[in-house]
């Protein structure tokens, strides 16, 4: 019936039926279907969204720029990398330069010419002068033909060298002097100098083996005459450590050589002090691809006690055997170093073997294990003396030494991220929660249209102006379904909504309970009040009778003048239908007699009223145009039902029941049938037996 007034009316009540069908676990039409399975809230939905856009967003930026800062880490180390080998190259060949003028220079003063005790302070002096101008010389020395022999050495370099020569502890500078007599043994002192070369100590005067003509650089030189003569790498006599030397034999003395010597480990804290980043390694590989020295100095001493001469007897040192030295040397180069089995070493070693990059100067990337690394591969070639001839200088750092200020920024990037993405996610928490608030704010008001309940009403007002116009067609609508809703009987639209009977044709037949009331001599009373009393009175009347009905699950069909035509059992179910409806009669009469009792005070009409109950099978459902539609119930037992509320008049009484009512309520507490016979009613050639409905115990 409701739907009569238009479309509006039947999205209302379609949503009514589907919240009340969602509640109560069943489908009220074909029309209704279940939620698909992604039906979320809309604040999950749209959290969801702002986050995939943020993610979206974020992390191909931050992928970007981690990208670009590795690229630039990357092309950074490369240039440091480069310009820290040709620097190392460079301080490399400039050691040797160092020395080539130092010998060079040195072979022409008259004052190292002549053996010692001469001209000590002047020999002393020079060499001072030379070690301080030239930090990477380790000693400097005069070899003469009687086997004499003057040195000037750092104490500083390595605790080992200063324990070697017993040196204080402020020693920095260490000179040996060694004389030797015609026929006589070697005489050696060691003095012991500060840093501005005076003698703060001396050792004392020892017999010597120390003879300087049997040293390699020594024979190099003589046999090199007029020209710098290079030798090495040799175990130094002083600090029995591997030593380069180069030498120059005196201009007025052909047999006396002087030399500088630069040993390994100094190479090796040079290559340290270069390091390009925390973890880089340098090294030098000779013309043969052997490791000569490392920039670990713990590594670097392993090296040279594996090469050193420390196994070979004294007796080889004293017979000066170089085919005895030159085999524990290779065999400790090839065995005795202790990154012969360093992962990092093998790579280099094995990139040094292939020759990448190597002739080309060029950088190379490799892995040892997981972790990349970068090298950088150059020769020091024979510009500087033929010494460096054939020596491979390689610095190698892991990549992450040069990109770990991106990994840390990456890091934080992400945590800012995070945070970010964490801020994004409340505040799209906040907005969707608010939308979702004013969303499930107007379902519950078109729920409460749909169920025809205008009590509650609050207007939803939102930042969103879709919202407000949403919220401002329901309250439209909910005014228009209001106005229309008071001509017709609700809970009869409610429970037709929820048996789903709303389409017109749509009858079934059904056992109902069918109750036909009707006011005794109302049009007397219509006469004798005006129209607008007449009308307070029934609205009153109808009012308190609805009520009633609708407490004991009855629907009123129709309002028929003064007159209701109730019914149980349709649209919706209820199988104690007879009950309901002989209890929801005694009730009417009793609130009929409580409002007749405010009548009467009132000075208004006693409103007396005459019921008549029938249950039976009926036609029941929706009828009409598909503008217009009625529920109802059709057939006899409708008839019967009408007619038995006529019969009151014959009888004197107030409630007529059928037989059919009194066998179907059986012994309903409180409800008593007294039988009046049978009676005939109008339009039926059967007489229907008759009963009293009356409070009570059964009779």
């Amino acid at each position: 019936m409701l739907c009569s007034t238009g479309n509006r009316c039947e999205g209302s009540i379609t949503l009514s039926s589907e919240l009340d069908a969602e509640k109560s676990g069943r489908r009220p039409d074909a029309a209704a279907r279940p939620q698909p399975r992604w039906a979320k809230p809309l604040r999950v939905h749209l959290s969801v969204i702002i986050v995939m856009l943020l993610v979206a967003i974020s992390v191909p930026l931050i992928w970007l720029t981690y990208q670009e800062g590795r690229q630039a880490a990357l092309a950074s180390a490369e240039q440091q990398m480069r310009l820290l080998s040709r620097n190392t190259i460079d301080l490399y060949a400039s050691v040797f330069h160092d020395g080539n003028a130092v010998v060079a220079m040195g072979s022409v003063l008259p004052s190292l010419t002549a053996e010692p005790p001469a001209y000590l302070d002047a020999k002393r002096e020079y060499f001072i002068r030379v070690l301080k101008s030239s930090p990477h010389l380790d000693a400097v020395y005069v070899g003469y033909p009687s086997g004499a022999f003057f040195q000037v050495m750092r104490a500083t370099h390595s605790p080992r060298w200063h324990a070697a020569v017993s040196a204080p502890d402020e020693a920095v500078f260490a000179m040996r002097v060694v004389t030797r007599a015609p026929e006589g043994p070697a005489l050696a002192r060691w003095h012991f100098l500060d840093a501005d070369g005076m003698i703060i100590g001396a050792g004392p005067e020892r017999e010597v083996q120390f003879d300087p003509r049997r040293r390699p650089w020594y024979r190099d030189a003589v046999a090199q005459t007029g020209s710098v003569a290079t030798t090495g790498p040799y175990v130094s006599a002083s600090t029995e450590t591997l030593t380069l030397t180069l030498a120059h034999t005196m201009a007025t003395e052909p047999r006396a050589a002087i030399g500088a010597d630069v040993m390994l480990e100094t190479i090796s804290r040079m290559l340290m002090d270069q390091a390009v980043s925390e973890h880089s390694v340098g090294y030098v590989f000779d013309d043969d691809g052997k490791l000569i020295v490392h920039s670990d100095p713990v590594v670097m001493a392993s090296i040279v006690d594996s090469l050193s001469t420390r196994s070979v007897s004294n007796r080889a040192l004293a017979a000066n055997d170089p085919a005895l030295v030159a085999e524990i040397v290779a065999r400790g180069r090839d065995e005795g170093t202790p990154v012969a089995n360093d992962p990092l070493f093998l790579a280099v070693q094995g990139l040094l073997a292939s020759g990448r990059d190597a002739k080309d100067d060029g950088l190379v990337e490799f892995r040892v294990g997981k972790e990349p690394w970068l090298a950088r591969m150059a020769s020091v070639g024979t510009g500087a003396s033929s010494l460096l001839e054939g020596d491979t200088i390689v610095i190698a750092a892991p990549i992450s030494d040069f990109t770990a200020a991106n990994e840390a920024l990456l890091r934080q990037k992400l945590m800012i991220a995070g945070v970010l993405l964490l801020i994004g996610v409340l505040i799209a928490l906040l907005i969707s929660r608010r939308i979702s608030r004013a969303l499930v704010a107007l379902a519950v008001d078109a729920n409460q249209i749909g169920n025809l309940d205008f009590n509650s009403w609050k207007i939803t007002h939102s930042l969103i102006s879709e919202i407000n116009m949403l919220a401002r067609a329901l309250s439209s609508a909910r005014g228009a379904i209001r106005t229309f809703a008071v001509y017709v009987p609700r809970e009869l639209v409610r429970k037709i909504v929820a048996s789903g009977q709303d389409e017109a044709g749509a009858a079934i037949r059904r056992e109902v309970t069918v109750l036909f009331t009707d006011i005794r001599d109302f049009t007397t009373i219509s006469e004798e009040h005006s129209p607008e009393a007449v009308v307070e009175m029934l609205s009153i009347y109808f009012q308190a009778m609805n009520a009633v009905v609708e407490r004991h699950n009855g629907v009123i069909v129709q309002y028929l003048g003064d007159s209701i035509y109730a019914m149980w059992n349709a649209p919706a179910e209820n199988p104690d239908h007879v009950g309901d409806g002989c209890r929801c009669t005694l009730a009417l009469k009793a609130e009929i007699d409580r409002l007749n009792a405010e009548n009467i005070k009132a000075g208004r009409p006693e409103l007396v009223t005459r019921f008549g109950l029938h249950t039976g099978i009926a036609v029941v459902g929706s009828v009409g145009a598909e503008e217009r539609r009625q529920y109802t119930a059709m057939g006899d037992t409708v008839n019967v039902a009408s007619r038995l509320e006529g019969i009151n008049k014959q009888f004197g009484t107030t409630i007529l029941a059928s037989e059919a009512v009194r066998e179907r309520a059986g012994n309903l507490p409180g409800v008593s049938f007294r039988p009046l016979g049978a009676a005939s009613a109008k339009g039926r050639h059967e007489q229907i037996q008759i009963y009293e409905l009356v409070e009570g115990p059964q009779v």
